[in-house]
């Protein structure tokens, strides 16, 4: 008996041991094996203690912890500065602030990838998810109004027979859905409460028109596409809570609205823009974005915009290339934004590709300045073997390559075939060549294949000379197959591009995230 006390003991000191702020447990590489023994199910952030997107998410994951605790949840919550337990970050393999990890039933080997948005309760709402039924039983009118008022988005399916086929598929599309809760129920006046007089599955919701009602043949496809198509708001505002929506989503096209909230006929536009939005839903999502914050100016710069320029339309895809489209004309109704749209559904636009006007003295110097639209007549020049750096102004990488890339053009500047050129790429896009990380550096051979091959040897004035002289061979890749681990950052500590099939945010990945590749 005295043995089993001394070992209970231990257990509770060994709890106590795990410091906790604002509900959340603090913990290190001393203690993280420990508190997933004493807390089999623990979401936990690795942070940054100078990151901004983690000083935003704080309060909420403050917030979200205290909510689980006050309900007497066994879920808890915790935190890693991921700075200073550099073993840990190293061995979950962080590689941005904030990320957030799933460590269910106590197991440390493979946690599950937070995917749900930076609000307590969508936090909340998503670790139930995670830790409970896909598909909660509402015996009673009160379960089911809770359900409704405690969540954005709540999915209720009414069936008699809670083991139809019907049903079966609700459970299936409920379990693959982690960030909006399902309920089920049978009872009577359940069905009386929300006016459902046969069986059926009601999407509700605190926005738009408040309720959707399933109409088709009940499967888990049909339902998912249903949910998809209604889950968001007809219209939603790009924000750094809404992003992990906008971009864990299925709709790949977003249509863009860069407006200032502040504008007199702010309402008018918005307006205009839901009422286009509504031939769309399940197809675009429409976005809008305040042209006046701050923190939107690199989104307004990715797509060639000034602040004066606003209000202004853009329509971009988030597949494996991004491609962008502007419409023929500025001006904003719901006529001009549903021809754009449906133009763009039926495959009639060409891509939007910026293109700064073509310097007087492009080719003065030793390193040639490449645009837009004098690109293709330079590079494809089928006598010309043509070495190209795209960079961005703000790179710290392309400032430091600068010295050495006019070096090598001095080298070259007397060479019959042999051009070294720049570009940038922040101004200037070309359909034949996507960028995705600063400095990329290309190389045209000469011919009419109009071949290109990535740099990827040592960025020095000797190992360019040598893949030159070896005709793009030595240091050489073929296009596509460089990676992205040097991808420099803007001032903000983002990855500069609006979005890849890795990255999901108009300015970095998952839309709130410090990199530190």
């Amino acid at each position: 008996m005295l043995k089993f006390f001394l070992l209970c003991t231990l257990a509770v000191a060994s709890r106590a041991d795990i410091p906790e702020e604002e509900d959340v447990l603090v913990l290190k590489k001393s203690n993280f094996d420990e508190a997933l023994k004493a807390h089999p199910n623990i979401l936990v952030e690795f942070y940054a203690p100078w990151c901004g997107h983690c000083k935003a998410l704080a309060p909420e994951y403050a917030k979200a912890a205290g909510m689980l605790k006050n309900e007497g949840s066994e879920i808890r919550l915790a935190k890693v500065d991921a700075t200073e337990e550099t073993e840990l970050a190293q061995e979950y393999g962080v590689r941005g602030y904030p990320t957030i990890k799933f460590f269910k039933g106590g197991e440390k080997e493979s946690p599950k990838e937070y995917s749900a948005g930076r609000q307590a309760d969508d936090i909340v709402s998503w670790l139930k998810k995670r830790t409970g039924p896909a598909v909660a039983t509402l015996a009673e009118v009160t379960q089911a109004e809770s359900l409704i008022a405690d969540n954005e988005v709540a999915v209720i399916a009414f069936f008699k027979d809670t083991e139809s086929a019907g049903a079966k598929a609700f459970e299936k599309a409920a379990e693959a859905i982690d960030d909006i809760p399902f309920g089920m129920t049978s009872d009577d006046a359940v069905y009386s409460k929300f006016e459902v007089s046969k069986d059926g599955v009601v999407l509700f919701k605190k926005f738009d028109e408040g309720r959707n009602t399933f109409d088709g043949e009940l499967t888990k496809e049909n339902l998912l596409a249903f949910i998809k198509a209604n889950q968001l708001p007809l219209v939603i505002e790009f924000t750094e809570q809404t992003a992990p929506k906008i971009f864990g989503g299925e709709i790949k096209s977003h249509i863009l609205m860069f407006v200032p909230k502040a504008a007199s006929d702010f309402q008018d536009k918005m307006d205009q823009f839901k009422k286009a939005a509504e031939g769309f839903k399940g197809q675009i999502l429409f976005i809008y974005i305040d042209s006046d914050v701050d923190d939107n100016q690199r989104i307004l710069e990715f797509f060639g915009l000034k602040k004066e320029e606003c209000p202004a339309i853009r329509l971009i895809t988030l597949e494996d290339e991004m491609t962008k489209y502007k419409p023929s004309t500025d001006a904003i109704t719901a006529e001009s934004i549903t021809e754009f749209c449906t133009l763009f559904t039926q495959g009639k636009l060409k891509p939007h590709l910026m293109s700064q006007d073509i310097p007087e003295d492009w080719d003065k110097n030793p390193v040639k300045v490449l645009v837009g639209k004098n690109f293709e007549e330079v590079v494809f020049d089928p006598t010309k073997n043509v070495f190209v750096e795209f960079y961005a102004p703000w790179c710290g990488h392309c400032k430091q390559l600068a010295p050495i890339w006019d070096k090598l053009g001095e080298k070259y500047k007397d060479s019959a075939d042999v051009i070294v050129a720049k570009m940038d790429s922040t101004a200037n896009e070309i359909e034949a060549v996507k960028v995705h990380s600063f400095p990329t550096l290309k190389f045209f051979p000469a011919g009419e294949e109009h071949k290109v091959i990535d740099y990827n040897g040592e960025r020095t004035l000797e190992g360019f000379t040598k893949f030159l002289e070896s005709g793009g061979k030595e240091g050489g890749a073929p296009a596509g197959e460089d990676d992205d681990e040097d991808m420099d950052l803007d001032k903000n500590n983002e990855p500069r591009s609006y979005v890849s099939s890795k990255n999901v945010s108009y300015s970095g990945k998952k839309g709130s995230l410090c990199t530190n590749v």
